[in-house]
């Protein structure tokens, strides 16, 4: 029996019928075929996405060092689910007109309406309801995304689209003409005339000799008299930014609301001031009206050397004698300082301008009046210090304003939306809005 056992030979072995050496010679014939029909069906893709990455990492572009994601047809695609294209550390700017950048501004513009993500974890810091329901209008795109697009616009270089502009500025001359309305002057308002108010329009202000002996004879700014202009704005978005010179070199400098520029933030926000807007409330909480001592206000306005102030004095009857005040302060010291008053009918116009744009608020900031100033004034505007979030468009949490973190009053202004329309024409290249650190 045992010899029987080792004489018995299996007729089938060595033959492998489907054994595992059949099956891995079958895979690897598949495999390669599935390969060759890639190669030929969809190579010409496969080229066509190397090519655009070759172009992403050499002259066109600078260096980039990040994850590139392409569509089936070879054209690039945002970086979604975490896959984040933009980079905190590039070497160089993507050009203008390159296919990335292209795609990167279509990326901001295809968002048509704000949105703000209200989520639990912005509300477990400590953030007002009141601040989100301003903010909660209608649900498009989240906040976290249309920072992710701006972050990632970020690497692509700024430059001004002279049509885009031109058409702007053509809006504004025909509504609001900066050049001849701004401020209220003897030419368009004669003594003897009688001025309305922007808000409280049952008031009339009788334009007395006295009152008109206050205005300029006419605007001291024309068309575009300035080629480069910057307009900072007071949000902490510009705290480390190392701005300053930048700032500094432009021909003309807006600042709002007399904000400290001393040596504690001359680095971030720069020193130069051409014009400071002054809201009469400044007046009447700080310095009591100007009722009693007056020197106090007047070391505050020499941080500003010769620079002109401009109020809203028209606004509503309770502006007007604070801000006529600054005027007869100024004289008593001598000063050779202009001060203006923004014409009411401009700011109306303003504001009918914006709420069209889509923002719609009881009154737009001062800092959206010398945007709109600047775009008629200015053949290129830049701006600086402008967001309305809690959060830089990396996610971290900043102050409200570069000096101290005190929020505005809920409901009076639409600064989201103000922002909103700065990120489209930005993308537009109609304004250059900087929101990062200055080389």
């Amino acid at each position: 029996m045992l010899r029987r056992r080792m004489g018995y030979a299996d007729p089938s072995s060595g033959k492998d019928i489907l054994g595992n050496r059949s099956l891995c010679f079958i895979f690897i014939c598949a495999f390669g075929l599935v390969t060759l029909l890639q190669q030929i069906l969809y190579g010409k893709n496969y080229i066509k996405s190397a090519q655009q990455f070759s172009r992403l990492k050499g002259d066109e572009t600078g260096n980039w060092t990040g994850p590139v994601n392409f569509s089936d047809d070879g054209s690039l695609k945002p970086a979604r689910n975490g896959r984040k294209r933009y980079l905190e550390n590039y070497d160089g700017s993507y050009e203008y007109n390159s296919t990335a950048c292209r795609e990167l501004r279509q990326e901001i513009m295809d968002v048509k309406v704000l949105t703000i993500d209200i989520s639990r974890k912005i509300h477990g810091h400590g953030y007002p309801s009141s601040f989100h329901k301003s903010l909660c209008l209608s649900a498009r795109v989240k906040t976290s995304e249309l920072f992710e697009r701006w972050r990632n616009l970020q690497v692509c270089r700024w430059e001004q689209n002279k049509e885009e502009t031109s058409n702007f500025k053509m809006s504004l001359s025909r509504c609001c003409n900066a050049p001849s309305f701004l401020f209220t002057t003897k030419r368009n308002t004669p003594a003897g005339t009688k001025l309305r108010y922007e808000v409280d329009t049952s008031g009339i202000l009788p334009i007395t000799t006295e009152v008109f002996k206050m205005f300029p004879d006419d605007m001291p700014y024309s068309k575009s008299q300035y080629k480069k202009c910057a307009v900072i704005g007071n949000g902490g978005i510009i705290k480390n930014t190392k701005c300053g010179k930048e700032i500094d070199s432009a021909d003309f400098v807006f600042r709002c609301n007399i904000p400290p520029i001393n040596e504690k933030y001359s680095a971030d926000v720069g020193t130069k001031t051409d014009l400071v807007t002054i809201n009469p409330s400044i007046i009447t909480e700080r310095f009591q009206k100007l009722e009693k001592w007056r020197r106090p206000f007047y070391e505050v306005l020499q941080n500003y050397e010769n620079s002109s102030v401009v109020l809203p004095a028209f606004y509503n009857t309770r502006n007007t004698d604070v801000s006529f005040r600054v005027k007869y302060m100024l004289d008593d010291f001598d000063s050779q300082r202009g001060v203006f008053f923004f014409h009411p009918q401009y700011l109306l116009n303003v504001q009918r301008f914006w709420a069209v744009q889509g923002v719609r608020a009881k009154r737009v900031s001062s800092g959206l009046m010398l945007v709109t100033a600047a775009l008629e004034m200015c053949e290129e505007v830049h701006l600086y210090g402008f967001w309305a979030f809690p959060m830089n468009p990396s996610g971290i949490f900043i102050t409200h304003h570069y000096y101290d973190n005190v929020k505005p009053r809920p409901g009076f202004h639409a600064m989201p939306h103000e922002i909103f329309n700065f990120i489209h024409m930005h993308t537009r290249g109609i304004i250059n809005v900087h929101t990062g650190q200055c080389t």
